[in-house]
């Protein structure tokens, strides 16, 4: 089971290039997405979802050519987009038999089944009957989780599907996705970067509508190792140290400001080394001066 993208590029009448020449091969698991806001990661995800159309490029899931076949592709795909609305008046157990019988499935048993299945699969089955209105941010998401289950599908995609959860659902969620991660391909789109060095076995960073970096997220991790440095600084210093050096990131820990700098020396003696984890890879990856990774990017 394999998703197939080349040479997939989107411009907008605005003149915004948002994907430029995007090659990836997606296997089957959990593979991660990273990237900023207007990096072209939505236009990408709705892009392979069939939601909208690329000026030029392919994607094949399998053996079907998602924009030449895109009903015969929906019938496989499912989606989970950012803002999922819900119907607040509707049972879910209505809901699914609602989206079940327009995905297809016209056979009322086959259907009652079904539904039964999904929402045992997202833990829903006792709360069936309540309202969707009712339900709480992280029981919405589960249920959209059921709803882009119908039709057995090859590929789901989840596009920043966490948001406004507390930690106890999100690990619920991600449980599922983990799960669903080991008979199909999920595309998780997130925000959050430990995430995807927790579920993900290959990612992918975009950023200015290309691709980064592409790989497994511990080598990305690795390749940061011994090069990320620390220091504990006043606000007031923080822009002479970005004109300085190559601060990937500042944080703010308990009232005190610190910078992370990326070197592959020691910036000063007043620096520590920092043990790097996902955060630093990322926002080093990102960062337009820094061009360590470029033999890596595609």
């Amino acid at each position: 089971m394999e998703l197939k993208i080349n040479n997939l590029s989107k411009t907008y009448p605005n003149g915004v290039q948002a994907l430029k020449s995007i090659n990836l091969t997606i296997g089957k698991g959990m593979f991660g997405l990273l990237g900023q806001n207007g990096a072209g990661k939505s236009t990408f995800m709705r892009t392979i979802a069939t939601l909208q159309d690329a000026d030029q490029g392919k994607i094949v899931l399998d053996e079907i050519d998602m924009f030449k076949k895109p009903q015969e592709a929906r019938k496989v795909l499912g989606y989970l987009p950012q803002e999922f609305g819900v119907y607040d008046t509707v049972s879910a157990q209505e809901m699914l038999d609602y989206v079940a019988d327009l995905k297809g499935i016209v056979n009322k048993k086959e259907r009652k089944k079904l539904v039964k299945a999904l929402l045992n699969k997202v833990n829903l089955y006792d709360v069936r009957k309540k309202k969707l209105g009712t339900y709480s941010g992280g029981m919405k998401q589960r249920f959209g989780i059921a709803q882009a289950l119908i039709g057995s599908p090859k590929l789901i995609i989840v596009d920043e599907p966490t948001a406004g959860l507390d930690p106890a659902e999100r690990k619920r969620f991600y449980n599922i996705l983990s799960e669903l991660g080991q008979e199909t391909i999920v595309i998780l789109s997130t925000h959050i970067v430990e995430d995807v060095t927790t579920l993900c076995s290959d990612m992918a960073v975009i950023g200015n509508g290309e691709v980064l970096y592409r790989g497994a997220p511990k080598k990305l991790i690795e390749s940061v190792k011994g090069k990320i440095w620390e220091k504990e600084i006043t606000r007031g210093e923080l822009a002479e140290y970005e004109k300085k050096f190559f601060v990937t990131s500042s944080h703010l820990k308990q009232g005190r400001m610190s910078v992370d700098v990326y070197s592959d020396t020691l910036p000063d003696s007043s620096f520590k080394e920092k043990e790097a984890d996902m955060e630093d890879a990322y926002f080093a990856v990102i960062h337009p001066e820094i061009d360590f990774l470029a033999s890596a990017r595609g």
